[in-house]
């Protein structure tokens, strides 16, 4: 991943309600446009706060982080029976060839931005297939998040994207975070 991983000592912080203020649950299942039984992974999942949003819409929802104590923790809590949870970084997920219908990631892809990474992403996503993304922009007055050195703007994700093969349906900057949607 990039920069850093969230603070597993801080993991309760990842279940505050508050953070739908930057990303709710309707908006986020609206860009995803998922069917019953779509495949879909949450890219940084933690424990599971936006997974659980997810999962009842879709036939699979993998919860991918690389920090398996996350996916401890996630247990704790209770695993919806539709989640799978994988440890494993973007750069090197453990799906088949256009495996995936969608995937998403909350305030976690300033973690994982890399080539590599959504070269991966291009090659597990199906042709058609979306990868949303929400998170801190660079532009913002970094009152929440990580620093701003740490983030990107979201011309810097969606040209990364599109470098990768996908095309952009949707870029917008918001006040403290940003949104890309991409289609593969």
């Amino acid at each position: 991943m990039g920069f850093h991983t969230f603070d597993v000592d801080r993991a309760d912080a990842l279940e505050d309600p508050g953070r739908f203020r930057y990303c709710s649950a309707e908006e986020l299942l609206a860009m995803l446009a998922l069917g019953d039984d779509d495949a879909v992974a949450d890219l940084g999942s933690g424990t599971g706060f936006y997974t659980d949003v997810v999962a009842p819409h879709a036939g699979t929802c993998y919860a991918v982080d690389v920090q398996a104590e996350m996916h401890d923790l996630y247990a704790e809590k209770g695993v919806p029976e539709s989640v799978e949870t994988v440890t494993a970084g973007v750069a090197d997920l453990p799906f088949a060839d256009d495996a995936l219908d969608a995937a998403f990631s909350t305030m976690t892809y300033h973690e994982y931005a890399s080539d590599e990474s959504l070269a991966e992403l291009a090659r597990v996503v199906r042709p058609g297939g979306r990868v949303v993304t929400a998170d801190w922009t660079r532009d913002g007055p970094g009152e929440a998040g990580p620093p701003r050195e740490e983030r990107f703007g979201v011309g810097d994700a969606a040209s990364a994207f599109e470098d990768a093969g996908f095309t952009v349906e949707r870029a917008e900057t918001r006040r403290e975070t940003f949104v890309c949607v991409a289609r593969r």
